[in-house]
Parts: C-alpha cells; sequence; structure tokens
C-alpha cells in the first residue's frame, strides 16, 4: 500500500513541481512563489546538513513503483521542549481524498512519540482548508486558538489556526 521514507535527492524533481503549482501552494501556508530547480535542491542540501532538527518523508506507494505521492515532515525539533511543527504535501489532486495523507501523519507521529521522544506536535493550518482540518482533528489534534488574518495569499489575509497533539492524546490504535 504505502510506506515514509526518508525524501532523497531523486525527490527533488517532483518535489519542485509540486512546489510550482499555484492551486496547491494555496491551501498551504507558504506563499505561492515560482522555485526554480536550484533552489529545491539548495533546500534538500541544507536539509542534510540540519537532520538533527528536521525530519522529511516522502510518501510512497508500494504498488506504483514506489511513485512519491507527498512530502510529511516535523520540523523545529526542540530536543529541550520535546515538541515539533508539522508539515503535509499530497501532491496531485488525484491522491487527496484516499486516506494518504491520515496514513502519513499517523505513521510520522507515531515516529515522533515513539523514536523522537517528543511530547508534543503542533501545526497551522489555513481556516478555510476544511479537509486538512478534518484530517487533523480525526487523528487528535485540538484547536488552541486561532491567529488572526495572519496569512496573506491571493490578495486577502487568512486565518490561521493552532492546532496541537500532546503524546498522550494520541491513540496509535484508533483508525
Amino acid at each position: 500500500m504505502y510506506h515514509l521514507r526518508e525524501v532523497n535527492r531523486q525527490d527533488m524533481n517532483t518535489i519542485n513541481k509540486w512546489r510550482n503549482k499555484k492551486e496547491l501552494i494555496d491551501t498551504l501556508c507558504a506563499p505561492y512563489r515560482y522555485i526554480n530547480f536550484e533552489v529545491d535542491q539548495a533546500w534538500f542540501d541544507d536539509y542534510m546538513k540540519s537532520r538533527n532538527g528536521t525530519v522529511r518523508c516522502a510518501i510512497v506507494n508500494d504498488n506504483d513503483n514506489n511513485a512519491i505521492l507527498g512530502l510529511v515532515s516535523l520540523t523545529s525539533i526542540n530536543s529541550i521542549n520535546k515538541t515539533a511543527s508539522l508539515h503535509i504535501m499530497i501532491g496531485d489532486k488525484s491522491n487527496q481524498e484516499k486516506g494518504i495523507g491520515t496514513f502519513a501523519v499517523r505513521e510520522l507521529i507515531k515516529h515522533a512519540f515513539s523514536n523522537l521522544n517528543l511530547h508534543r506536535i503542533e501545526l497551522g493550518v489555513l481556516n478555510y482548508n476544511t479537509r486538512a482540518i478534518h484530517l487533523y482533528e480525526k487523528i487528535g489534534f485540538k484547536k488552541e486558538g486561532i491567529k488572526r488574518q495572519a496569512v496573506f495569499k491571493n490578495g486577502d489575509y487568512h486565518d490561521l489556526i493552532i492546532m496541537g497533539l500532546l503524546k498522550d492524546e494520541f491513540n496509535i490504535y484508533i483508525l
């Protein structure tokens, strides 16, 4: 079915195509901008130098020659407070609403709590990204606050919902 593996240099062609899809970036907190391949290569090189504070995984389809379907990451890992920020991107619309995101988020959170000994995972999600909010709530994330008009996209400001999940709130057996 699916599995996670660390992102590698060969994934950069696909990831660069996704990061240049305006309709995809419009659902994420990142600003849309044209990103050339060299920028993404440098992004990968920076990741390889900062693996102590970041985990970046490709979501891979076992049944399709290990085709990359998305990217799920833990960033800003803080070993003192035992926290990290979660990010996910499913690259092609045809792969959305198939449970791929749920699988990837659950697997990475299991890894975070079981292997990295983290205590808290947090994230920010745009108020209009209802599919993502539903996914996070299904996993167990709680809405903790709203940063009003915090993200500028397509000529308008949008609210950013802050969500968090504590280790003792996460049940690895549900879903």
